[in-house]
């Protein structure tokens, strides 16, 4: 007996799904919220060197202001106002507009910076100073997340296949929750670092837990539609954030508005029923039965279930021990599973690489921030609707290794459009990010396939903890446009073309039956 059997007549896509479906994507939608929200919390404004005199008149007498500025911040070779230097003293020769003056040096900022508060209130970069030699502290924060997050996809991957999927979801919410409030509050840059690298790891969960919830649950022919549904649920996180963030342009209160939706997640949580998948494998038969019964009422299938007794249920896993205890290492040990596991290993690292490499370059191309990152997160509604007529089609491979060429394709284009073209880069970009979203939506549900129910929970935790790497190397491969401008673009591309070729080596799972055991794995083909 397959689980596949049970599930198609009780209902593979009822009411208990889509109940199912709707709290998943209610929990799911404030996690967007929380990975780009580095974007704008330390978002760097306008700036330049207070000048102590400035401020009072002082040594400037009757100087207005762009005067004063002009003879004491210098000029960038591209005549913009610098940054970070100032001269050591004011260059009132300069007021004379003569080209041949000659100007005494320069020297870094002594007594702080002013920043232009007209796009943002306030962000964290300026009230702790985070520019000039601080800079790399920005995308650090970035990093900072999703390295907690990467440490939270195994943790929660492994508790979840140990202790269930239902209490490690409850978990995430409230642990997540806490820790996002309590960041914040804090008052010093070092304080929030860790904060954030908490909340980033108790928050991975809700992505991880409902994803694998929602796929164990429904039958073959509906996984495509709930995990493109399960998908839309971060785009739509992603638009609504653009709508936060030009509301709210207080980091601190930003940070609040955008984790409160959490509770809708708690509340929610009631109904939110343990895997019956897990539940078998692990031997709770009686348990087991008591959500296929409640699924079969809610659907109205009960005359259908009647028949099955929880001891008929023991037959869905017979080649593995029930109540063994499951770990990272099983994905290793024997050869089919560690091919597996290290082809999706890279496939996630690869990807999360090249998407959020896309994502989190809001400004590198010098539009508004507010409406790149509209575009951005609309871009990925015709990503994932292609998928959704692609997956059946062609196949889970074949869309994968199409959307990630043609990611490949858009990226290269934008190492050769010069950066003057500022609106053509965006547009270039826009367009990769519809195929990075299409193939990231493709690798989530293809990968969950792939795994056998045994381990599947620690095989997405495993996966995303690659996939956090990526995301978390990605800010400081932005960072590296200083040594040479079109150097990120180029491990962007790089990293599309790897994922693509990967891809190409993973097995077909269109129209399959999930696999329940190691041994399922090992003795296909």
């Amino acid at each position: 007996m397959k689980f596949e059997n049970i599930i198609s007549d009780i209902g593979g896509f009822g009411k208990f799904q889509k109940m199912i479906v709707a709290i998943s994507f209610m929990s799911r939608f404030t996690l967007p919220c929380h990975f780009l929200l580095n974007n704008f919390i330390a978002a760097v404004p306008a700036h330049h060197c207070r000048i102590a005199t400035l401020d009072d008149g002082g040594a400037f007498g009757n100087l207005s202001l762009e005067d004063r500025l002009t003879v004491s911040i210098p000029l960038e070779e591209d005549g913009t106002r610098s940054s970070c230097r100032m001269f050591s003293k004011p260059q009132y020769q300069l007021l004379l507009n003569k080209s041949d003056v000659t100007q005494d040096p320069t020297s870094p900022c002594v007594d702080g910076w002013v920043y232009d508060n007209t796009t943002f209130k306030s962000t964290m970069t300026a009230e702790w100073d985070l520019v000039c030699d601080k800079r790399s502290r920005t995308r650090a924060t970035a990093t900072i997340f999703f390295i907690g997050v990467m440490f939270g996809a195994l943790a929660f991957g492994i508790l979840s296949d140990r202790f269930g999927r239902r209490i490690m979801l409850l978990t995430s919410y409230l642990s997540g929750m806490l820790f996002a409030l309590t960041s914040a509050f804090a008052t010093s840059f070092l304080m929030f670092a860790v904060l954030r690298f908490l909340t980033g790891l108790c928050m991975t969960g809700i992505v991880i837990v409902s994803a694998v919830l929602c796929v164990e649950w429904v039958d073959i022919e509906h996984r495509k539609l709930v995990g493109l549904i399960d998908s839309f649920s971060w785009t739509f996180g992603s638009i609504c954030f653009v709508a936060f963030a030009y509301l709210v342009t207080d980091w601190r209160w930003l940070t609040i508005s955008v984790t409160l939706p959490v509770i809708l997640g708690i509340i929610s949580w009631r109904w939110m029923p343990e895997s019956a998948r897990w539940l078998i494998a692990n031997g709770k038969l009686e348990e087991a039965h008591l959500c296929l019964v409640k699924c079969a009422k809610m659907n109205g299938t009960e005359t259908l279930f009647q028949s099955v007794q929880p001891e008929t249920l023991s037959s869905i896993v017979v080649t593995e021990k029930k109540g063994r205890v499951y770990s990272y290492l099983d994905l290793m040990r024997t050869p089919k599973m560690r091919r597996l596991s290290l082809r999706t290993g890279v496939l996630w690292l690869s990807v999360a690489i090249a998407f959020y490499g896309i994502t989190f370059n809001i400004s590198g191309f010098g539009l508004n921030a507010y409406l790149t990152q509209l575009l951005y997160s609309s871009a990925e509604v015709p990503g994932k609707l292609s998928v959704y007529f692609l997956l059946d089609r062609i196949g889970r491979k074949r869309t994968q290794v199409g959307m990630l060429t043609m990611l490949t394709i858009s990226l290269g284009i934008n190492i050769v459009v010069p950066k003057e073209m500022a609106t053509m880069r965006t547009v270039v970009a826009i367009i990769g990010k519809v195929f990075a979203s299409g193939s990231f939506a493709t690798t989530v549900l293809y990968c969950s396939e792939l795994f056998p129910t045994v381990v599947r929970q620690n095989g997405m935790g495993y996966n995303s903890s690659m996939a956090r790497i990526g995301v978390a190397i990605a800010p400081l491969i932005l960072l590296l446009d200083e040594s040479w401008k079109q150097l990120p673009q180029l491990i962007l591309c790089s990293s599309a073309v790897l994922a693509a070729i990967i891809a190409s080596t993973l097995r077909e799972t269109r129209a399959k039956c999930l696999p329940e055991t190691i041994e399922d794995v090992e003795g296909m083909l």
